[in-house]
């Protein structure tokens, strides 16, 4: 016979959910969650000692065939393979300018592909060596989120004065979204440029998908106020905006962001300040307004490295971008201090899924004839994307 026995309660325990299972059931927020992950210490070592060796034969084998693309912020072991390397626009640009080149392998994350496989030709095949070195920031903006922030402001009868502004660090749809709104893309070097075209097009800009880059480069750049800025958060109704406030706006900035720059916080840049006497504070705008308010510098990352390149020695800088630049600019230049901007070490997590086992197996693969993880970006979405990309090429 089995007895089943049935346990009561106990009366006098008082469970209450941690802080980290209401965040994980998404009944909670975390305040500090542009702080990025933190990752203190190095990359792993390559496990197989004979991987450099394999990716210098088969890129050897290969010739002219290939043309590698390396990302600023790719980890050493896969700069070395790089014919050119750049930002993200930078190097679509380079890719486009090597029409002989039947192979564009890109070292980045999943939307530099798509627009270097935009603006070059038909024949050429765009391979990204990891298909899931996406970006954080261009995740935060799907074409459904933004195609009902639309209609929203369409409702709220202000959609034919707004110009959308997309980053490039945004996927092809967003991008197509842009062309088909009669919108521009921008970086983060000519920013300012875009938002002055945009607003000699219409009233408002609907900015994606960095909130932190849109709300600096207004407000540093364009002298607007904070007050002229709201947030459009996708994940509310309405994006938890009013239809005064919609209205009312010039910059409608979508909550999206870096989750490496969005880490650096005032006290970082105070406490680099006590640690080391006369650093000088460079930033990425892709930084929090309060973080960039208080640097000495901000520009993008080829503004950063031109700054260091330019800098007299003996001097010191502390940089707010990802640690693998930081790292090179700083080994580059051992005659100046260069030091991270945040005390904890990290990775842009993504863009280190790239790395010199994927490099090896890509380049191989290649080498014996078989095309993979191809990046394809169907014609009507390159067509509207294209066009927006051609905006900001045309652009004064």
């Amino acid at each position: 016979m089995r007895v089943v026995t049935t346990a009561q309660p106990r009366q006098d325990l008082d469970v209450q959910p941690s802080p980290l299972a209401l965040l994980l059931l998404g009944r909670e927020a975390d305040p500090k969650s542009e702080r990025g992950v933190e990752c203190p210490g190095d990359l792993p070592a390559p496990s197989d000692p004979d991987l450099v060796e394999r990716a210098r034969a088969a890129k050897e084998k290969l010739g002219d065939k290939v043309f590698v693309l390396g990302h600023h912020y790719q980890r050493d072991e896969v700069i070395q393979f790089a014919d050119v390397t750049g930002d993200s626009f930078k190097l679509a640009r380079d890719a486009a300018a090597r029409p002989e080149a039947e192979y564009i392998v890109f070292c980045g994350v999943h939307f530099m592909a798509e627009s270097a496989d935009i603006l070059t030709t038909d024949d050429q095949k765009v391979v990204l060596p990891d298909l899931a070195a996406g970006c954080s920031m261009a995740d935060m903006a799907t074409a459904e989120q933004v195609a009902e922030c639309w209609d929203v402001l369409t409702e709220a009868g202000v959609a034919d004065r707004v110009v959308p502004v997309s980053y490039m660090n945004s996927s092809a749809d967003i991008k197509a979204f842009t062309g088909r709104h009669g919108g521009t893309i921008c970086t983060s070097s000519n920013a300012k440029r875009a938002l002055e075209w945009a607003f000699d097009q219409g009233e408002q800009v609907l900015f994606l998908p960095d909130q932190h880059l849109g709300r600096n480069t207004a407000v540093r750049d364009l002298g607007m106020s904070l007050d002229d800025c709201v947030l459009y958060n996708p994940h509310k109704p309405n994006g938890g905006l009013t239809t005064e406030q919609l209205r009312g706006a010039k910059m409608i900035l979508w909550r999206g962001h870096c989750s490496v720059h969005g880490r650096f916080s005032l006290d970082s840049v105070n406490d680099v300040r006590e640690r080391i006497p006369g650093v000088r504070v460079l930033v990425h705008p892709e930084c929090k307004h309060e973080v960039v308010s208080a640097a000495d510098e901000v520009g993008s990352t080829e503004y950063i490295i031109k700054a260091l390149d330019a800098a007299p020695a003996g001097s010191k800088w502390a940089i707010g971008t990802e640690l693998n630049l930081v790292r090179r600019v700083a080994n580059a230049h051992p005659d100046k201090e260069i030091v991270f901007l945040d005390k904890t070490v990290c990775f842009c997590s993504t863009m280190n899924r790239i790395d010199l086992p994927h490099l090896v197996w890509t380049l191989e693969s290649l080498a014996a004839g078989n095309t993979v993880n191809r990046i394809e970006v169907d014609p009507e979405t390159e067509k509207y994307a294209k066009l927006a990309l051609e905006r900001m090429l045309a652009l004064p």
